[in-house]
């Protein structure tokens, strides 16, 4: 296992330079670059910007190269120095811009992830073994609500609700106090009191899309003949479900990491930008949409790590519940 687990993490560091080429590729596809955008946003406030200062910004920035010199350049400076460059609009370097924020997405993407499979797992076998029951059907009818419900939507209501009725705190992650102190026990506690609103608006749609999942899974092991033969052989009922059909289940349910991680931290943006939550989201919104090459393809990055990450978790934790995967591993 140990040996499986160093092949595929050697395995992530190739998948992640063809991964920031076509993210490099993809932010550069649009017209213009930083400059044109700058020039656009000058014009807009009815200031125009000399031909010259033009052509020393793209000399300044380096834009004036072909784009795969600038990517060589990139990539070179996070191999050996771990430095993914400088940010065109905020003049400053962009490890200090993604630190904090990144950390509050992590912290964000996997309190919400657990918090999912809290709810999901316990709620899709319910339904799977009180098939087309009252609450089954009840649950059915809340999970599609679930997978139907805006996230900003629901994070305007919850908002409203939160303030109206609870007078809390909402709008970020750490009272006015504590956003821009030193990290500490008080600040720490202080997170985790304001994690509560964001981590329920965000796993609304997660557990009810997995919630589904697991019950398909399960209804499927259900029907199978061994279910029966145990049941025959006088097994009793929560021994029977948890030894066998449920292990199975797990399969598809575990393999959702993959995709579940990133999704959760591509889409909080919308609902970081409405709660005002210091992560990753509003910052890469404003990247892309300024052309910021080098912050864009940091966070893009960042995403794509998140992703390979959670193939490998997914893929230790599929080899310790199947014995057939992890005969397959060594």
């Amino acid at each position: 296992m140990l040996r499986y687990i160093i092949k595929r993490t050697l395995w992530m560091l190739p998948s992640l330079i063809a991964i920031s080429f076509l993210a490099f590729i993809l932010i550069q596809l649009p017209a213009g670059d930083y400059v044109t955008a700058y020039v656009a946003k000058q014009a807009a406030a009815g200031q125009d910007v000399e031909p010259a200062t033009i052509a020393a910004l793209r000399e300044q920035f380096g834009l004036n190269r072909p784009m795969l010199v600038q990517y060589f350049d990139w990539i070179s400076d996070i191999l050996l120095r771990g430095d993914f460059g400088m940010s065109f609009e905020w003049q400053q370097s962009v490890n200090e811009l993604i630190g904090e924020r990144m950390l509050l997405t992590v912290i964000l993407a996997f309190a919400t992830l657990a918090g999912t499979w809290v709810l999901a797992l316990p709620l899709g076998i319910y339904s799977a073994v009180r098939k087309y029951s009252v609450g089954d059907y009840v649950l059915n009818a809340i999970t599609f609500v679930g997978l139907a419900l805006p996230n900003f939507l629901l994070a305007l209501v919850a908002m409203y609700i939160a303030v109206m009725y609870f007078n809390a705190d909402v709008g970020s992650l750490f009272s006015p106090a504590y956003e821009r102190a030193p990290w500490s026990v008080a600040k720490v506690w202080d997170l985790i009191t304001h994690l509560w609103l964001p981590v329920s608006i965000l796993a609304v749609s997660g557990t009810a899309s997995l919630v589904r999942i697991m019950r398909a899974n399960m209804m499927d092991e259900l029907r199978k003949p061994y279910v029966t033969t145990a049941r025959a052989k006088g097994l009793s009922e929560m021994r029977l479900l948890f030894k066998y059909p449920l292990r199975l289940a797990l399969n598809p349910f575990i393999s959702t990491i993959p995709w579940v991680l990133p999704t959760l931290v591509s889409g909080s943006i919308v609902v970081a930008i409405t709660l005002n939550l210091p992560t990753a989201g509003p910052i890469l919104l404003n990247a892309l949409v300024g052309q910021d090459m080098y912050l864009a393809g940091a966070f893009v990055l960042m995403i794509c790590l998140l992703t390979l990450l959670g193939s490998l978790i997914s893929d230790i934790l599929l080899a310790l519940v199947d014995p057939r995967i992890r005969l397959n591993a060594r």
